[in-house]
């Protein structure tokens, strides 16, 4: 017996059509879940959809922009015909945002980073939520929040702001939702290797190998169980927290 199958269980990955999300999808379609991908970029959902068909699982994209809520509404409803119900929704699609010092942002640019990586988990997590609760369903909350959560941003100040901000979001839901049956919970990576990560300086790579206590830089198949785990009933009685996956760089002193 498979003790992590999620079998009839439909799963929302946002921002799945490349990176960490496709890494999630992977995990979750290997587990016999239906995956749905939300990416607002068509090309890369078709290259996406054509990577997990190979898994002879079920999955399907839907565009959205989810800095746009109308936007998200319409993946949700598509979302919703195409499968007819979502138990477990990964908010994952974000991004680093603007790089520099923080006095010389500008509001427009400020706006932006929230929009990104604060305010596209609130418009889907708020649909997720309604549908579960009407349904009288259980159900399972995750956002890809980061390290830099711990850590600290320095010239990526909106990066490190917002990815705290959805830990807090966390654990705000945990205790408003607990009652419900539905868990909220995070995934915290550290410098994972994707196609963004290749343009990163060798310095940069450097730093964290040395920095690291696995002196290792992650790969995308190491984020696929922990999708699993959270998205099964094994994490029920877990709520409100955020899982580390940095190979020890949050701890390990310089």
């Amino acid at each position: 017996m498979n003790l992590f199958d999620l079998t009839g269980k439909v799963c929302i990955v946002t921002g799945g059509n490349g990176g960490i999300g496709l890494a999630y999808a992977k995990g979750l379609l290997k587990a016999g879940a239906q995956v749905a991908i939300w990416g607002r970029n068509a090309e890369k959902n078709k290259t996406a959809l054509q990577t997990l068909d190979v898994l002879d699982g079920t999955a399907a994209t839907f565009i959205a922009d989810l800095t746009d809520e109308n936007q998200t509404k319409e993946a949700f409803d598509a979302t919703l015909s195409h499968f007819g119900k979502v138990d477990v929704c990964f908010a994952n699609a974000g991004g680093a945002g603007k790089q520099g010092l923080f006095h010389k942002w500008s509001t427009e640019e400020w706006q932006q980073i929230l929009d990104l990586n604060l305010n596209s988990v609130v418009h889907t997590y708020k649909l997720v939520i309604a549908h579960l609760i009407d349904r009288g369903a259980p159900g399972k909350l995750i956002v890809t929040s980061s390290i830099a959560a711990l850590m600290g941003t320095g010239y990526a100040t909106g990066y490190g702001t917002t990815k705290a901000a959805v830990m807090g979001l966390t654990r705000s839901l945990a205790v408003e939702l607990g009652r419900n049956g539905i868990q909220v919970n995070a995934i915290l990576p550290g410098f994972v290797e994707t196609e963004m990560s290749v343009e990163t300086p060798p310095a940069f790579k450097e730093g964290v190998y040395r920095r690291a206590a696995s002196g290792q830089m992650g790969t995308l198949d190491q984020l696929e169980g922990v999708a699993v785990f959270l998205a099964s009933r094994h994490s029920d009685f877990m709520t409100g927290q955020g899982i580390v996956l940095d190979g020890g760089h949050s701890i390990f002193p310089m």
